[in-house]
């Protein structure tokens, strides 16, 4: 249903948008989607945010489907990296806004399980999940990809080390 909704020819222009106040929003929403599934979920959010970027033209609900996807993946591997038993671990999910030039960037970054370096150029592969089956239908890095760089000429970039974190960098 996602990819066809994605495919079809997009009448929305794009609107000034505040990039603070949409990851904002959507950092909580996800954080409390995740605990609704499971009330015993619990996990630090960090944001630093920066104040002088302006307004960008965007097509917010789009972008907003980026970072709830991005948002809820981190949540999903800082959960599973919890549930594995290790010792002392504390479940941090991070949100980064920037203004470099005339750039912005969003990073989200967390110490979840990470993304292993053989399966790191698939990840925006249609259908690729490293989710069970019935988690993830693998199109939601595939259909944010597209948004990103097809939909606003931006960039998505991925960084990773197994076992420490994954960090997800959106450029506008």
């Amino acid at each position: 249903k996602g990819m066809l909704q994605h495919s079809r020819a997009s009448s929305v222009e794009k609107q000034p948008t505040d990039i603070n106040k949409l990851v904002e929003e959507f950092f909580s929403l996800a954080y409390h989607g995740m605990r609704a599934n499971d009330p015993g979920f619990n996990c630090g959010m960090d944001k630093q945010l920066d104040t002088k970027i302006p307004q960008i033209k965007i097509i917010p609900q789009d972008i907003s489907r980026v970072i709830l996807n991005i948002f809820n993946n981190a949540f999903y591997a800082v959960d599973e990296r919890k549930k594995s038993g290790e010792k002392n671990y504390q479940p941090t999910v991070s949100i980064k806004t920037e203004l470099k030039g005339d750039k912005i960037f969003i990073t989200i970054r967390d110490n979840g399980k990470g993304i292993a370096k053989e399966i790191r150029d698939k990840i925006f592969n249609p259908f690729f999940t490293t989710k069970p089956t019935g988690q993830g239908t693998g199109l939601g890095l595939s259909i944010s990809y597209d948004i990103v760089v097809k939909g606003h000429g931006g960039e998505i970039k991925v960084d990773s080390v197994p076992g420490e974190y994954s960090e997800f960098t959106v450029l506008l």
